[in-house]
This record gives C-alpha cells, structure tokens and sequence, in this order.
C-alpha cells in the first residue's frame, strides 16, 4: 500500500496538483492502523488509508483544510486518542471504543515549478537551462519543426500556435505552473495569447515585450472579446527588474520573479535588516 501512495502522490505532483499526505508514525495500545500506514488526497481523490472508521475520517478533514488553506509547503503532527473520554492537552479524543492511541504526521506537498516555454530561441534557452539547475520541469513548444530545441522536454512541434492550443484544454494546461510567450514571431505570441486567456489557462502567464508590444496585443484581446480583468492577470514584461539585457541575465531575472511567486513572497519586501 505505501508503494502505491508514494507513486499516486509522486504522480499528482507530476501532474502539477497540490497534494496532502499523512503517515502515522507511532502507536499504543489498541488502534486500527499501525506505524507506517499513510494516506494521500489531491482534489477529491484519496489513496490509502491509515485505519479507516473514525480516525480516517479526521485525518482527511484536517488534511483537506490544510491542502485548501496552505500556498507553500505545510505540516504538523496531531495525536488522536481512540477513546471519547480520552484525557490530556496534546491528545484529541475521538469517538471510539479502541482505547488506544495514533500519532499522524499531516503533510502538504507543493508541485516544482512546470514551466512551458513557447518559443525556442535564445531566451527560453537560457531559462531552460537555469531550470535544470534548480531541479524545476520545462517544456518547449516551437513552431519552427525543424528548429534544433533544447534538451529537455519537448512539449509539442506544430505548424502553427493554434494546432498546439486546439489539441489541449484548461485542465490539460493546468499542469504547467507557468506558461510564457518567448516566441519568434509577435504575431505568433498574440496568437497565443489569445489562444491561452479563451481557453481559460488556470496558471501564471508572462510575455517577453515592449510596451509597444504589449499596447498593441491588449487592444487586439480586447477587441476580440477578452475581459480587462483577464488582461490585468498577465505579467508583461516579465521577469524582476535588475536591468538584465544578455539571455542568461533575463533568465536569472524571470525565474527570480517565478520562484518569488512560488514562494509566496513579494520581492521588494524588507527583509530582516530593513526591518
């Protein structure tokens, strides 16, 4: 049973899901699980158990606020008495007869960073590349089929942007964390991006550009039925502002701004010095 949580939950995360996950991690007396059982949910789902009955019940509740409430990585450990008229500060007594006791450790696991690169030059070379290095997952998608893209996944080859969106959805777009516009050809890049917001993509998405470029594909989403406040959600230009101009050095600026929103943390925040 633990090989199939371990790779339900490996899979989930894979797939872009946050993902709970509790292990009971000591026992006395009387319980229906033993040291070692564990349980994982993502979205509804639920994968093992560690004991069922009451006990299962609470622990995928608390599991479940916990999944719901947390943006980063999250724990804690609950002691459960198997007794309604179990006693003592760190214990939570339950309605049961067992008589024993079960510590549970709650986890809450955030998926890496998946990031679609659409468009293989220069930068999204770069940016790969310092992905790899922070153990983040990526993917390419070119239109240009015979253009040489970078190690890695390939996500797509198509003739056009459009072949690539019509063949997902927002569900199957949800497994990127990140999506940005790194093509080419601009027109290729509106394309995209109107493709992207109609398809309600769930996740963060940047575009490389001027203001110019930007003005230009905001009036034409607007024109096209796009909202205003769809529009606001997108991040152009992207990347923290440290005056980065070669490749690498906008890659190092893109994934700075990535990781800060990952994190959950605002960049020009003071930090304990300032402070």
């Amino acid at each position: 049973m633990t090989k199939l949580v371990l790779e339900t939950l490996t899979a989930w995360l894979g797939s872009g899901k946050k993902v709970g996950m509790a292990s009971v991690v000591e026992v006395s007396g009387s319980v229906p699980g033993k040291a070692g059982a564990r349980l994982a949910i993502s979205k509804g789902e639920v994968v093992g158990t560690v004991g069922g009955a009451g006990l299962e019940m609470k622990v995928i509740e608390r599991l479940r606020e916990l999944v719901d409430s947390s943006h980063k990585p999250a724990g804690e450990v609950i002691t459960f008495g198997l007794h309604k008229g179990a006693k003592g500060y760190e214990v939570i007594p339950l309605d049961s007869l067992c008589g024993g006791r079960v510590t549970v450790v709650l986890e809450v696991l955030i998926p890496m960073p998946h990031i679609l690169l659409m468009g293989g030059g220069h930068c999204a070379k770069a940016i790969a590349e310092a992905c790899q290095s922070l153990g983040w997952s990526y993917s390419v998608q070119d239109s240009r089929a015979d253009y040489a893209v970078l190690d890695g996944s390939v996500e797509s080859h198509h003739s056009c942007p459009s072949d690539f969106l019509m063949s997902e959805n927002s569900d199957s777009l949800s497994r990127f964390s990140d999506i940005l516009l790194l093509g080419h050809d601009w027109k290729e890049d509106e394309e995209r991006l109107l493709g992207l917001l109609f398809a309600g993509y769930p996740g963060r998405l940047g575009v490389i550009g001027s203001r110019t470029k930007w003005n230009s594909f905001e009036k034409t989403a607007l024109e096209a039925g796009i909202k205003q406040e769809a529009l606001d959600l997108v991040n152009c230009p992207i990347g923290l502002n440290i005056g980065a101009e070669s490749p690498e050095e906008i890659a190092i600026a893109v994934l700075a701004e990535i990781m800060a929103a990952f994190k959950d943390i605002d960049p020009d925040s003071k930090n304990w010095r300032d402070q």
